[in-house]
C-alpha cells in the first residue's frame, strides 16, 4: 500500500506546476558572480605552476645547461612562485567583484523564495 501511495505521489509531481524557475535562475546568477573568479583562479594557477617548473628545470639544467641557464632558471621561478602566491589575493578581489556586481539580485531572488 505505501509504494502505492509513494508511486502515486512522484507521478502527481511530474504533472504538477513547477516553481522552480525562481531556484534556476538563483543558481545561474551564484554562477555567473563565481565562474570568472573561478575560470582565472584555475588558469593562472597552472601557467604559474607551468613556470616554476620551468624554472625548476632550468635552475637544475635539465633543459639547458650553463650558468645563464641556473640564473635564468632561478628568475623564472621566482616569477612563478610569484604567480602561486598572489593568485589567492587576485581570486577573491574578482570574486567580491562578482559577488558586488550580483549580490542585489541574488538578494532579491533568495527574498522571494524564502517568503513563498
Amino acid at each position: 500500500m505505501d509504494t502505492d501511495k509513494i508511486y502515486a505521489e512522484r507521478i502527481a509531481t511530474e504533472y504538477a506546476p513547477k516553481e522552480t524557475m525562481k531556484i534556476k535562475q538563483l543558481k545561474k546568477l551564484d554562477q555567473k558572480a563565481k565562474l570568472p573568479a573561478n575560470i582565472f583562479a584555475y588558469t593562472f594557477g597552472i601557467t604559474s605552476a607551468l613556470v616554476l617548473g620551468v624554472g625548476m628545470c632550468l635552475a637544475m639544467e635539465i633543459i639547458a645547461s650553463g650558468t645563464i641557464s641556473i640564473v635564468l632558471g632561478i628568475i623564472v621561478g621566482i616569477l612563478g612562485i610569484l604567480g602561486i602566491s598572489f593568485n589567492y589575493l587576485i581570486y577573491k578581489k574578482m570574486l567580491i567583484k562578482g559577488k558586488n556586481k550580483y549580490g542585489s539580485d541574488i538578494l532579491r531572488l533568495a527574498k522571494e523564495i524564502s517568503e513563498e
